[in-house]
């Protein structure tokens, strides 16, 4: 009984034994260690576009740990990417504001699977048809990269219209801060005051101003950090004139208000731009509709007059 007892236990001990090397060896990091890595390579001084230190925590602790089709997406996805398109992934994420709602390897297998859905559609669509081999190549190959490159369009569109209110919001939020420093409030109160009481793209990004300066980060490299999650020149000149002022000592009111004429001028040459270009683009909708119906309504009933008469 002894021996068959010892032999129990001295299997079970080699069992656990390899085990916990194999565990060690094949199993993926577990999300204390994802999270760990997360916060060692996080710095927001070194790259504005990574998510904050206190983002990532608050994200990792209240997303529940349940599994299915969207993990092992986001897992398939996180193997298959590589490496150099991750941080490109990234900034263009917090160029659209979307860095809080979508993951990089979320993105990314969105991509996969837009592609695999399209690429199957297309299967089943070339299978029913007289197609040329070389033919059903093509539709399938087109169409797998259409439907890959569908989340990437609906990303650039984005943040594209997420520029155009940052550039129609800023004007405002300037005249707002050059009035409330020049009434005696300090740049932080007056930013502060702003943030609470209007909603946009740029208010969110000085909240996150805000909060990064509380968080310890250097008030400068806050400030260059927003110019670059923006990605606009005239955000960039309005906080590259911040930091002179703060640094120099001048009047920021002064400052404010000079920054705001100043873009408020730099939106008024680039409507008049616009305006420029609008004869110019005009003339594809006239020659390709416009000219056509007139020729027809013109033309039409003078030809069928003579074909009738001859």
């Amino acid at each position: 009984m002894l021996k068959v007892l010892f032999a129990i236990s001295l299997t079970a001990i080699i069992f656990l034994v390899l085990f916990g090397i194999i565990r060690s060896i094949v199993q993926p990091k577990t999300t204390i260690r994802k999270r760990m890595a997360s916060l060692e390579t996080m710095d927001e001084a070194n790259d504005p576009f990574a998510v904050p230190a206190y983002e990532a925590v608050s994200t990792v602790q209240s997303a529940p740990q349940t599994g299915g089709f969207k993990q092992t997406m986001e897992e398939l996805a996180e193997h298959l990417m590589p490496k150099g398109l991750r941080p490109i992934i990234q900034k263009r994420l917090v160029l659209a504001g979307k860095s809080r709602e979508w993951g990089v390897a979320e993105f990314f297998g969105s991509c996969l699977l837009g592609a695999v859905v399209m690429w199957l559609f297309a299967t089943v669509l070339v299978r029913g048809g007289s197609f040329a081999p070389v033919q059903k190549t093509m539709m399938v190959f087109l169409l797998g990269l259409l439907g890959g490159l569908m989340p990437v369009v609906f990303l650039n569109t984005t943040i594209d219209r997420r520029q155009k209110q940052i550039e129609r919001q800023l004007p405002q939020v300037l005249d707002l801060l050059c009035v409330s420093v020049q009434a005696g409030l300090s740049f932080d109160a007056a930013l502060a005051k702003i943030t609470a009481r209007m909603k946009g793209p740029f208010i969110d990004e000085c909240r996150r101003l805000q909060e990064d300066i509380r968080m310890g980060v250097v008030r400068r490299t806050a400030m260059r950090a927003l110019a670059d999650r923006c990605g606009l020149e005239d955000v960039s000149l309005f906080m590259t004139s911040i930091i002179q002022a703060e640094r120099l000592g001048t009047s920021m009111g002064k400052t404010l208000k000079n920054q705001a004429d100043n873009i408020r001028e730099r939106r008024r040459q680039y409507v008049k731009a616009q305006a420029m270009k609008a004869p110019v683009k005009i003339v594809f909708p006239l020659v390709l509709f416009i000219f056509p119906a007139i020729f027809v309504v013109t033309l039409v009933p003078s030809l069928l007059y003579l074909l009738k008469n001859l």
